[in-house]
């Protein structure tokens, strides 16, 4: 059954972010940011209860050190020290974890680091040795290359979590088409509804491009910026439980 997955705690001291509270009761899967792009031990520990309060699976959201760009930016950094960030990201997730008597389950890169980690075979080897190292999955994108990137990390000794998104267009090459595309983000409830119905299906998906793709996902991506998003949010796990 496919997954419903979505970011959470990346408040940062007296600054709301997202609609954490209403989110995450919807959710089978939160990402929780680890302080770098966003959030501070006070909100992880926040998240982190509210995530056993409703027995949703924790997932680790590690980025690049950005909070001014909210980890959007790219940052170059050398093979080792990227693995060494992002180890020491999971490893403060896992002691708090802990702390409150929950495990980490797996850890989805955040923003540029996501997307580096989809054009970089360099930063794509980092985070499959961090997936080796930890013992958890890695969570990327599902594209046409998905057996391709199952052969290198099962090389490699990492295991990967396949995503898909619902609210985001998708370009032949199976990659999220750019934002800076007219049409690239999907905001009308019965439009999102019509493209998760599709994926959790495995069926052909249409793109900005106007070709096709076919993804096989574990889990749906949902955001819950805003009172609407939270609404869609409901709406795509009502249609996963409506599969199983």
């Amino acid at each position: 059954m496919v997954k419903l997955n979505g970011d959470v705690g990346e408040s940062f001291g007296p600054w709301q972010m997202g609609q954490d509270e209403l989110l995450i009761p919807v959710l089978d899967m939160a990402n929780i940011a680890c302080g770098f792009h966003a959030s501070d031990p006070d909100v992880m520990v926040r998240t982190i209860d509210l995530c056993l309060q409703y027995e949703v699976t924790i997932g680790a959201h590690p980025g690049y050190a950005d909070k001014e760009g909210f980890g959007r930016r790219s940052i170059p950094m050398a093979r080792d020290a990227l693995i060494h960030s992002v180890l020491y990201q999971i490893g403060a997730l896992q002691s708090l974890a802990g702390y409150r008597g929950g495990t980490v389950s797996y850890f989805k890169p955040h923003g540029a680091l996501y997307n580096d980690m989809l054009v970089s075979q360099e930063v794509l080897s980092a985070m499959f040795t961090v997936s080796a190292v930890s013992g958890l999955p890695v969570m990327m994108l599902a594209t046409a290359d998905a057996e391709q990137h199952l052969e290198h990390a099962n090389k490699m000794g990492a295991s990967l979590l396949f995503e898909a998104f619902a609210d985001r267009r998708y370009l032949s090459s199976g990659l999220l088409a750019p934002r800076s595309l007219s049409g690239s983000v999907l905001h009308e409830e019965h439009t999102i509804l019509s493209q998760a119905k599709t994926i959790i299906k495995s069926q052909p998906l249409k793109t900005l491009d106007e070709g096709e793709v076919q993804l096989t996902a574990d889990t749906l991506c949902v955001h819950g910026d805003n009172l609407a998003s939270i609404s869609v949010a409901k709406a795509i796990k009502a249609l996963l439980q409506n599969e199983e």
